[in-house]
């Protein structure tokens, strides 16, 4: 008998604990039942909606709102990163970009591209350091998942479609989403943060009836 889960996924593309923790749900997806179907629908969520068009630093933008080691804080990050087999270096992408065009791209991506399209979008910033601002490197990712080309370039210059996804944004925060990744199973429960994979596998036990929540 097929089971499924339904998996509400809100991530941002500059956003490295989103890196690690969808490589950890890939971890926990690999050891689930091949009679389990799971389903994964993205929905936009803006770190930080003021970044400019060009980008601006990284660490810079870190340091200026956190203070502190911010070389160690990364260092961090890419020890978790390789933790959960990504092989993260922060000094390969030093820029931060909005990310409003990529999320347009995906919410209007087909559910079953979505989850892998966002993957790849966040491959291309982090691990090829590329500028996902850039029209014809995110319309090249997304005909390579499921759009055409032309389509793709039409979502992302229209300025309608990128105000309905800034909209979603908000709308996220305003129902108390205030981190990322957050994940919210069967419409029931979520967990937030770049989790171990064992977190997840629980939260498929409990999604599947196999063990209480509490």
């Amino acid at each position: 008998m097929t089971q499924a889960i339904r998996i509400d996924l809100f991530t941002d593309i500059v956003c490295p604990w989103c890196l690690i923790g969808t490589a950890r749900l890939d971890q926990a997806l690999a050891l689930l039942d091949d009679a389990v179907k799971v389903e994964i629908f993205h929905h936009p969520f803006l770190l930080d909606p003021s970044t400019p068009e060009a980008g601006q630093n990284t660490k810079e933008r870190l340091e200026a709102k956190y203070g502190g080691d911010i070389g160690a804080m990364q260092g961090r990050v890419e020890a978790a990163a390789r933790d959960a087999g990504v092989p993260l270096d922060l000094s390969v992408q030093p820029m931060s970009y909005p990310t409003v065009k990529p999320h347009t791209l995906i919410r209007s991506a087909a559910p079953e591209q979505q989850y892998a399209l966002a993957k790849a979008f966040a491959a291309a910033y982090f691990l090829e350091g590329r500028d996902i601002t850039d029209n014809a490197l995110l319309a090249d990712i997304a005909a390579a998942h499921g759009f055409d080309r032309e389509a793709a370039l039409a979502l992302i210059t229209d300025q309608a479609e990128l105000d309905t996804t800034k909209a979603m944004a908000v709308s996220a925060s305003q129902q108390g989403i205030n981190g990322v990744p957050f994940f919210i199973f069967n419409n029931q429960f979520a967990i937030s943060g770049g989790q171990p994979p064992e977190v997840f596998a629980r939260a498929f036990r409990v999604a599947l009836g196999q063990e209480a929540l509490n």
